[in-house]
């Protein structure tokens, strides 16, 4: 996967993951939840959305736009970034582990 899909894929949860996903125990989990199939799961994404009323007018377009870029990734593509996903919550887990 070229590093500016990626990074264009990845920029909403970068601006917006924090306050979205706030609160919740394993953030992670969510966010796999979106990529697990081979489809973005907007039906979640909304979910995740609506307990944020005042974000989903800015952050609502930028989802959209993130999940078809996700649709259109070929198969190899989609579970590089499940991968980078789980690598992440690796480096977090251990984060927290040390403080």
């Amino acid at each position: 996967m070229a590093a500016t899909h990626l990074a264009e894929l990845t920029a909403p949860l970068r601006a917006y993951g924090a306050v979205v996903l706030e609160g919740y125990d394993e953030p992670h989990a969510e966010l796999m939840a979106l990529v697990w199939g081979p489809r973005f799961d907007r039906e979640h994404a909304h979910t995740l959305l609506e307990r944020r009323p005042g974000y989903v007018p800015q952050v609502l377009q930028t989802v959209h736009s993130a999940a078809d870029q996700f649709d259109r990734l070929a198969d190899a593509q989609q579970q590089r970034v499940r991968q980078l996903i789980l690598r992440h919550r690796s480096r977090w887990d251990n984060a927290r582990a040390t403080h």
